[in-house]
């Protein structure tokens, strides 16, 4: 059975069901306010992107090293997506979600006055935060929304709008950090995100009503987190070694083994427990799991690919052969072009789904992304073919990722919401991490001499990641041809 939302006075009585007229103007506030959340969020996605090699050279690293700050930061962004998403469900959404925008505020912070690579890349975990707040705010609205007929429409008209803000707002935070890079010291530009974040706070605060966990008197499952965590950490470390040591290092695959062995206990600890870390019987149902494996996979290919397309671009041509010699601009540009048109797939998911069925829109959207990307590995001469790739990839990926937290939240029980939706975010983040560590190692490789110059990444390299990249969303696409046809009618929540 469905909960039903905390209503204000002179809300419909309880035996009556809120219909369309009476939850979307209380919910057209709410969104307000997240709206603003989502547009700090994507502020800080595309903030940083231009000034990677300004950074890189700040902090006297080379620019692939880039990818292991993204890679500490997806790592901890999964970890503290189950974990709040979870602890959403248990104490609250909105506490969670304040407590997610300081931990966001003090990294940005960090990253003002880090003085070297190690507190640059303690900031950088710290920001990753800010990818529990959209599973939160889904939560939210799928909670507010429940019990009325029209909870489906509403919960992905409401997502679409969040998503469509978020990736919007990365082609200001791209055009910002682009147009003030070199015009202002790097700390002063650095505070830009900072001050956001701060306001983050100050918002969530004042604009979003409190409201009662799903199920009080759960706890925390700390023993899975940290099988969880030291399967994740190891499998890192193992990558941080074979960057080091190569790949004949021992030690190195011993790690890598050790992280493959720890998620044997990990899953069937979890399995006893009523109140898991991550419900691997949920995981179970058939309209769930293709969603889960698809938000990973779709995570490899989208979060691997975002850093080396970065530096592809900054690659001088006239050293190496290859790359497009662009500056800021242009990766502000390609940041624009891309977001454009994932919001333009976010604001059409709904309709499409409604058109064709909510399974075979987002089928078709995998495969949109998986074109847009895997078509850099033919065509990458030129800054006109970079732009029509990173324009597919963005429609294919704004629909994939407005149309997942809403499968995986109406295939869930509703005091598994949070957890549900959560779980597309850090399978997400998951995959990032990991492509971002292999892909790191990958383009550090030195390649042949008559290939690459000493500080640059080889061309093999980078077309090894776009590679994996567009055949991970196209397994994604696959995953998702799996879910049962009923999910093109309007679903039913499952029961655990």
């Amino acid at each position: 059975m469905i909960e039903r939302p905390h209503m204000d006075t002179g809300s419909p009585s309880a035996t009556t069901p809120p219909t369309a007229a009476t939850v979307v103007p209380r919910l057209t506030v709410v969104i307000g306010f997240l709206v603003f959340t989502e547009i700090v969020y994507g502020i800080l996605r595309g903030f940083y992107g231009p000034i990677v090699s300004d950074v890189a050279d700040h902090i006297g690293i080379p620019d692939a090293d880039f990818n292991w700050f993204e890679t500490a930061q997806h790592s901890m962004a999964a970890l503290m997506v189950l974990v709040f998403s979870r602890l959403g469900d248990i104490r609250g959404h909105k506490r969670v979600l304040m407590w997610t925008t300081t931990i966001t505020a003090l990294g940005s912070w960090i990253l003002v006055f880090a003085p070297s690579f190690a507190s640059f890349l303690a900031g950088y975990a710290l920001q990753g935060a800010c990818a529990v707040w959209l599973p939160i705010e889904i939560a939210i609205i799928y909670r507010r929304t429940a019990g009325s007929a029209h909870q489906h429409r509403l919960s992905r008209r409401a997502t679409g709008i969040l998503v469509s803000a978020f990736y919007l707002s990365i082609i200001v935070g791209a055009a910002t950090s682009g147009a003030l890079v070199g015009t202002v010291p790097l700390p002063v530009l650095l505070s830009v995100p900072a001050v956001l974040t701060t306001l983050c706070i100050l918002v969530v605060w004042l604009g979003i009503e409190s409201d009662e966990p799903s199920v009080s008197a759960a706890r925390l499952d700390w023993v899975g987190l940290g099988l969880l965590g030291a399967s994740l950490g190891s499998f890192l470390a193992g990558m941080v070694l074979i960057h080091l040591q190569g790949v004949s290092s021992p030690l190195a695959w011993s790690l890598l083994l050790v992280a493959v062995a720890i998620q044997v206990p990990f899953v069937r600890y979890e399995a006893r427990l009523s109140e898991p870390m991550i419900d691997v019987r949920l995981l179970k149902i058939r309209t769930q799991w293709p969603v889960q494996l698809a938000a990973l996979l779709f995570g490899i290919a989208l979060l691997g690919a975002e850093i080396p397309i970065i530096t592809y671009a900054r690659t001088d041509p006239d050293a190496v052969g290859y790359g497009l010699g662009t500056g800021a601009g242009f990766v502000s540009l390609g940041s624009a072009t891309q977001v454009i048109f994932i919001a333009i797939g976010a604001l059409t998911s709904p309709v499409i789904a409604r058109l064709i069925g909510a399974r075979r829109a987002v089928v078709l959207a995998a495969f949109v992304g998986a074109v847009g990307i895997g078509l850099w590995v033919p065509f990458h001469s030129s800054t006109a073919q970079a732009l029509v790739n990173l324009a597919l990839t963005g429609l294919g990926a704004g629909a994939v990722m407005a149309a997942l937290p809403v499968l995986a939240a109406s295939a869930a029980p509703p005091e598994r919401t949070g957890f549900a939706t959560g779980m597309t975010n850090a399978g997400k983040t998951i995959g990032g991490s990991i492509a971002t560590a292999v892909f790191a190692v990958v383009l550090s490789a030195s390649g042949s001499l008559d290939e690459v110059t000493e500080g640059y990444a080889p061309l093999s390299g980078y077309l090894t990641v776009w590679s994996t990249c567009g055949a991970a969303a196209l397994a994604a696409g696959l995953a998702l041809l799996l879910l049962p046809r009923s999910v093109d009618e309007e679903p039913v929540p499952a029961t655990a």
